[in-house]
């Protein structure tokens, strides 16, 4: 099918939009780590149904040694320290704005991928940076009472929005190294590679999760979330837009297109969440947020023009 990767890609921009709207929710009502630690429970849970009604075994196949040890890797990374970054700038700066900084996630995967697996770096790639950072700015600057510019957000929100972006593109380069290790075998759909690389990634996921909730407040409030029907709901919702749909197809994406135009396409979240967040949470909607994303949106795209 023509276009199937960048179709999917448009699709991932509206889940991860439905995601990060459940996930502020979600992080405001039970608290960053629980929510997390629940998110990737469910998505293991649902991977394994998966594999057990599509392959008869509820174990991920194809996975080499080293496809797993990538993939545990992107987990760590990706998830454990990106989401929780990504979180905590949700309660901090709201979803809206934290996806504003997302865009900067297809920019530190570019740069990993430059590093690692020596794809170029152009001119024009430093340029689409700054369009980037332009729109960003934007949207989170203005004039302040003692300065001609002040941060119109909170800093600790800011430093961990951009902490989220660059663990989210490292983590999926990771992703793009470990899937390239994965084994064939046969009868098993080449669509089902991307859920089960994640499984290895939740995996990393709930353990460095479970190891953060039990040291800085012990497992406590997972056992108060469990009695807790909206935010299970919540929790529920956000591992399926998230970790298991989200994810599973944004890995999927990069099968069939190039990682450059599926990293584009995904990057429409900060457009696509201006008028969900109004309606939610009653944000205003200036023309300062309308420009900022869509120009961060546009530096996102002419990065892969380079």
């Amino acid at each position: 099918m023509a276009y199937l990767g960048e179709l999917i890609s448009i699709g991932v921009a509206f889940s991860w939009t439905a995601t990060a709207l459940l996930s502020e929710f979600g992080s405001k009502r039970l608290g960053n780590l629980t929510l997390n630690v629940l998110r990737m429970a469910l998505a293991l849970v649902f991977s394994l149904v998966l594999f057990g009604v599509v392959t008869g075994n509820p174990l991920p196949p194809g996975a080499s040694a080293e496809a797993c040890g990538w993939m545990l890797l992107s987990g760590v990374v990706g998830y454990v320290i990106g989401d929780f970054c990504l979180f905590q700038c949700y309660i901090i700066i709201g979803s809206r704005y934290g996806q504003l900084f997302m865009t900067l996630a297809p920019l530190s995967a570019a740069l990993m991928a430059w590093v690692t697996l020596g794809q170029r770096m152009t001119a024009m790639s430093v340029v689409a940076m700054l369009v980037t950072l332009f729109g960003i700015g934007i949207s989170v600057l203005g004039r302040g009472e003692h300065h001609k510019v002040s941060l119109r957000l909170p800093l600790n929100g800011v430093l961990f929005a951009i902490g989220a972006a660059l663990c989210q593109g490292v983590g999926l380069v990771l992703s793009k190294i470990g899937m390239d290790h994965y084994e064939p075998v046969a009868d098993m759909p080449a669509w089902l590679v991307p859920f089960s690389a994640n499984f290895f990634r939740c995996v990393a996921g709930i353990i460095g999760f479970g190891l953060l909730l039990y040291f800085r407040e012990g497992f406590a409030p997972l056992r108060e979330a469990m009695h807790d029907r909206k935010g299970l709901t919540a929790a529920t919702a956000t591992t399926i837009f998230g970790p298991f749909v989200g994810v599973g197809f944004s890995l999927m994406a990069v099968q069939y297109t190039a990682a450059g135009i599926a990293s584009t396409l995904m990057a429409m979240t900060p457009i696509i969440i201006l008028l969900p967040s109004y309606w939610l949470f009653h944000e205003k909607i200036t023309w300062r947020a309308v420009l900022g994303a869509v120009i961060s949106v546009f530096g996102v795209s002419l990065f892969f023009l380079g």
